[in-house]
């Protein structure tokens, strides 16, 4: 379940409003919801490799619900998903041209429809290794073996107005699926202005855009957003405040 946006901003208006401290546009608070959200989905990969460490050691609870590592990969979960690229003729390679930007490339399946047809697990290997390998005729990749490596395409393909990632497999496939970890879209407050100038909450369809983030980090980015507002509004004393908040709350994750 995502978290909802105007369920944030009201909640982080009426702390800093509680004394008078100041007070956040929407403008303010939609580009520190993007810095915030941005921020925690960071921190998974670290969080979740530090508490990986715990499953070596066996010292991770392993209880039903309790797995923080387990817990950690669930809230990925929104963001993993599995594509297949198209192949671009003008550029050698395949590009995925759907919606969304790729943060990271996961398992790499290369089909090749042949007599007989393969499903290959492709590895995925650097310039220099992926150059080496391919031109060695002892090495060089096979339809069950397949070598894959990362680019950026050198012209811009419609809709996207930037360059793209471009995967090469050795040898090419017929069909090419990935499974892509995708960045969270950015969090959008959105509003009418009312009869008193006051700012209304647009809850009309396509008009906002919640975070994306699991609800149990509705705590989270509440006070890592307040700490942003502190500063904004030249307030230590907010920043003092959800700083300690925000580290209790990691403290806890990771105890």
């Amino acid at each position: 379940m995502a978290v909802s946006v105007n369920t944030v901003y009201q909640t982080v208006l009426y702390i800093i409003n509680k004394e008078q401290r100041g007070y956040i546009t929407p403008a303010e608070f939609n580009s520190l919801a993007a810095q915030v959200q941005d921020e925690i989905f960071q921190s998974y990969f670290p969080d979740g490799n530090q508490l990986n460490r715990q499953n070596q050691k066996n010292i991770q609870n392993n209880t039903e619900f309790f797995n923080m590592f387990k817990d950690t990969s669930y809230k990925l979960f929104p963001f993993e998903r599995q594509v297949t690229f198209l192949y671009n003729t003008t550029n050698k390679g395949w590009v995925f041209n759907g919606g969304g930007t790729i943060y990271k490339l996961g398992e790499i399946l290369s089909t090749y429809t042949g007599n007989p047809t393969y499903d290959s697990i492709t590895e995925l290997a650097s310039q220099s290794d992926f150059s080496k390998i391919t031109r060695s005729k002892l090495t060089a990749p096979s339809a069950q073996y397949p070598l894959a490596v990362t680019t950026q395409t050198t012209t811009i393909i419609a809709p996207s107005t930037t360059q793209q990632l471009l995967v090469k497999v050795s040898p090419n496939p017929d069909i090419l699926t990935i499974n892509c970890l995708f960045t969270p879209t950015s969090p959008l407050w959105s509003f009418t202005v009312g009869t008193l100038g006051q700012y209304l909450f647009n809850n009309t369809a396509g008009a906002f855009v919640d975070f994306e983030l699991d609800i149990s980090e509705q705590t989270n980015i509440i006070t890592n957003i307040l700490k942003y507002c502190g500063i904004i509004i030249n307030d230590p004393t907010i920043i003092q405040v959800a700083s300690q908040e925000a580290q209790q709350t990691s403290n806890n994750e990771k105890s």
